[in-house]
């Protein structure tokens, strides 16, 4: 067990590390996101600003966060797949 958890710190501290990229708009809007589902940075380009519609500019960010942090989680269900052996442990995914 204390094996286990030596690993599953190890393992947290790599997912904080490792970074997923998030994107919305053909690539408008992108985000990234560590392996621990932390918002690292947003990007815009200039054509994504319309001063008119700020209304989709705000949907593209958020699409972008939520497809970042899909794919951190994604990111985190396979590392920790492989630290448990495939078995699902309640409480960890």
């Amino acid at each position: 067990l204390q094996e286990m958890q030596s690993r599953m710190i190890k393992l947290q501290e790599q997912l904080g590390e490792e970074i997923v990229t998030g994107s919305a708009g053909g690539g408008a809007v992108t985000c990234q996101v560590t392996g621990l589902q932390q918002l690292k940075s947003i990007s815009i380009t200039p054509e994504a600003v319309d001063p008119n519609d700020l209304a989709m500019l705000e949907d593209l960010i958020v699409l972008a966060v939520n497809d970042g942090m899909a794919k951190a989680k994604e990111l985190y269900a396979q590392r920790l797949s492989v630290l448990t052996g495939g078995i699902r442990i309640p409480g960890l995914m």
